[in-house]
């Protein structure tokens, strides 16, 4: 029975990049040496990374005056390192959810954090609008995607004062405008390779205009300086991510990404907005999320939640449970499940449908 992965991270990865860091964990490149046991000083190490940066510049039109970095320590670390980097005396945060939140606790560290808005009151359930973002902060953060809760920010927003990201759910998965930011980071483990390595963007002309001193490894100068080299960078991780990024120029790039997601979302959420046993998390269309689709059943259905799960476990959907905030199911779509997974999920709520409503 064919499996459909659906977690929300670490997720499902294209088979090429599963295949192609296989092979090279045996022996890269022919060399006679496993991808785990060369130097990360190696010429053969040195190619994969600037191949790396290289077309991550390419597939989001990174402009000149970026550095793109690859790290450890997820974005949880980046919650700490961007205010210790970027943060003077206060900084404007968007709360739209737990990742939102946790980023705010870390950054009240370092200064002053303003909450310009916040969704929390109704569990998350939608995108927040029409606030004022003070025009002295030194940076203004959003969380473009919410796993748990499943919302999605897609606009890039048109400030004046710098704009910070975190991206981990959904970068990739759409064109950006990445002039418009001055630091996005993101964890690999969802659309980019497997967990152990964050991306970080980061426009050069935003660092070291703090007073305070900030430790060696905790400095964004330092990893630009030394090319995501100071330490040994997470070598197989990186390798993983340089065949996704080969997969998804082979496929078009961002922009024929963009159309497949929204294709994918778009067929679930009619779905569910059809079903009689199913609704939304999300009941406005707008801030639904094209990466973590989230729903539940009507209260006069809720009892039959575990019953649903069963049935789709047996037809081979996994990782569907919601997350326990939430409660109900949550269906990860991220780049690289196919269609087809998608049209199997609709197919087993259609059948629930016809044996319970």
């Amino acid at each position: 029975m064919k499996k459909h992965n659906f977690y929300a991270g670490p997720s499902i990865m294209p088979a090429f990049t599963i295949e192609k860091t296989a092979e090279a964990v045996l022996n890269l490149n022919g060399i006679g040496l496993s991808l785990m046991e060369i130097s990360h000083r190696s010429k053969d190490f040195q190619a994969i990374i600037d191949e790396a940066v290289a077309l991550f510049k390419e597939l989001l039109k990174i402009p000149e005056g970026y550095s793109v970095l690859f790290l450890g320590g997820g974005a949880s670390l980046q919650f700490a390192m961007a205010p210790y980097n970027l943060l003077e005396k206060k900084a404007a945060y968007l709360n739209t959810g737990e990742w939102a939140t946790k980023a705010i606790k870390e950054a009240k560290n370092f200064g002053e954090v303003i909450t310009v808005a916040s969704s929390e009151e109704k569990i998350f359930n939608y995108i927040p609008r029409g606030y004022e973002i003070p025009a002295d902060a030194d940076y203004f953060h959003f969380t473009s995607n919410n796993t748990i809760y499943g919302t999605e920010i897609l606009e890039d927003f048109d400030l004046k004062i710098p704009l910070v990201s975190d991206m981990s759910s959904d970068i990739l998965s759409r064109p950006v405008d990445i002039s418009k930011y001055a630091l996005i980071y993101a964890g690999a483990q969802k659309n980019i390779g497997p967990s152990g390595v964050t991306v970080i963007i980061i426009r050069n002309d935003v660092i070291g205009k703090v007073s305070r001193k900030i430790p060696t490894m905790l400095n964004y100068k330092t990893h630009i300086d030394k090319g995501s080299m100071f330490n040994t960078p997470p070598v197989v991780p990186i390798f993983a991510c340089l065949q996704t990024l080969k997969w998804l120029k082979d496929l078009g790039g961002l922009e024929a990404m963009e159309k497949m997601n929204i294709r994918k979302s778009s067929a679930l959420y009619t779905e569910i907005d059809r079903n009689k046993l199913f609704r939304p998390t999300i009941p406005n269309p707008a801030d639904r999320s094209r990466m973590n689709v989230c729903f539940v059943m009507y209260d006069e259905y809720k009892h039959m939640e575990p019953a649903f799960q069963e049935f789709a476990t047996a037809r081979g959907m996994i990782g569907i449970k919601g997350h326990r905030s939430v409660g109900g199911f949550r269906a990860s779509l991220y780049n690289a499940l196919p269609m087809e997974s998608v049209d199997a999920i609709i197919g087993c709520m259609q059948e629930f449908e016809k044996q319970n409503a």
